[in-house]
């Protein structure tokens, strides 16, 4: 007999399997469904090394989805966010703005933590839930949807029904190419490389973006490792620079980094392998289709910076979340609400963090001039300030 669920959700990434404890939370039945099963541990060959900032309006959907409380003691505050330009002959700090939460909230911006841990917290969370199925190494390769049910053909042979599927399976979702949706797609010829660093002087809960050409050299705060001040770097750069980059030695590429960085928490040690991860923007043409809805990258994908990302995707699940009731749970009418509600502000946002990103790329000195006059500019002004910082996390004001 064919298995029957409420809700079945493509992708056991972070989103998915957020996606699913949700759901289960609220008492649907659920089943989750990956190709590649999650690595949960740093040392682990292919764990993901990132690390994801959670802006404060995503902690609601984590808390109705009983992961904050896992993911709370593992977090570390951002509290500041500093936007340095190093776009000169050479490669110093020469304008420097920090945007402090306190200035909108009594709350820090958000909290880090590394991707391979979100992961491990989340399949536990799963493992609680009696009314979750979670099944690693099985993923979706077929879809026929009907005005009532989705009828999903899964890569061991089976089919399962669902009144809702929810396609969080990647920028390149097999779900959303069953069902004929097409994307927008913009390469920057860029990569970005993402990896662990101890440094000598204390981050004290601040981010540090520093600009100078190829795309953004970011500090995120992580936990102390080995009683040092600990971070995760995402260092976006062409290809073929990346590539050189990480052709060189560990003591030429620690010496390449240390010029990059500007030398602002001292000398950097690696302390992570390096990974590597393309940069495009892409948005879906429509997150709705029957029985369907399109989420996280199968919806949306933004180069990492200004902490966008995942919180898109914790956005877009909130919408759900917030529309499904055990009767409209799938319907058109539902379906629809949840397209109306996030398209424009995704639109919004991927727009606007692939405008920066470009400007963050630009390699003509006169440019670089020019860019680092108008940040001086645009963040010199309080109210601006503000207002920037209330767009960037999602609050109003």
């Amino acid at each position: 007999m064919r298995e029957q669920f409420d809700v079945v959700v493509s992708g056991g990434g972070i989103a998915g399997m957020t996606a699913a404890a949700a759901f289960g939370t609220q008492g649907y039945s659920v089943l989750c469904v990956d190709p590649t099963p999650p690595i949960m541990a740093e040392t682990d060959a292919g764990s993901d090394l990132r690390s994801t900032a959670f802006l404060q309006p995503s902690v609601d959907i984590l808390e109705k989805a009983g992961l904050w409380a896992r993911f709370e003691a593992h977090a570390m505050p951002l509290q500041v966010m500093r936007i340095v330009d190093a776009g000169g002959e050479t490669p110093t700090p020469r304008v420097s703005h920090s945007f402090d939460a306190a200035d909108i909230s009594d709350q820090p911006f958000g909290w880090n933590l590394p991707n391979w841990l979100l992961k491990r917290e989340c399949a536990a969370r799963l493992s609680e839930l009696s009314n979750v199925s979670f099944r690693p190494g099985i993923g979706t390769r077929r879809l026929t949807t009907r005005e009532t049910t989705a009828l999903i053909g899964l890569s061991d042979g089976s089919t399962v029904e669902a009144r809702l599927l929810v396609a969080a399976d990647g920028r390149n979702s097999p779900m959303r190419q069953a069902l004929g949706i097409g994307v927008r797609t913009t390469r920057f010829g860029q990569k970005a490389l993402a990896f662990a660093v101890t440094h000598p002087v204390p981050h004290e809960n601040v981010s540090t973006e520093i600009h100078r050409s190829g795309g953004p050299f970011t500090f995120v705060p992580l936990p102390d490792r080995d009683s040092k001040p600990c971070s995760a770097i995402v260092w976006m750069e062409t290809g073929p620079e990346v590539a050189r980059l990480q052709a060189l030695s560990p003591a030429a590429f620690e010496e390449e980094m240390n010029t990059r960085s500007c030398g602002l928490f001292g000398p950097l040690k690696l302390a992570s392998r390096l990974t590597v991860w393309p940069i495009i923007s892409q948005i879906a043409e429509r997150f709705n289709a029957e029985r369907t809805a399109l989420m996280a990258e199968a919806a949306h994908v933004v180069p990492p910076i200004g902490a966008q990302g995942l919180n898109m995707s914790l956005a877009d699940l909130s919408a759900l979340i917030d529309l499904a009731t055990p009767e409209t749970l799938g319907t058109p009418a539902m379906l629809s609400a949840y397209h109306r509600r996030r398209y424009p502000d995704v639109a919004m946002r991927v727009a606007g963090v692939g405008m920066l990103n470009r400007a963050s790329m630009i390699h003509a000195q006169p440019l670089r001039d020019a860019r680092a006059k108008m940040l001086d500019l645009m963040y010199s002004a309080a109210p601006v300030r503000r207002t920037l910082m209330q767009m960037g996390i999602g609050v109003k004001s």
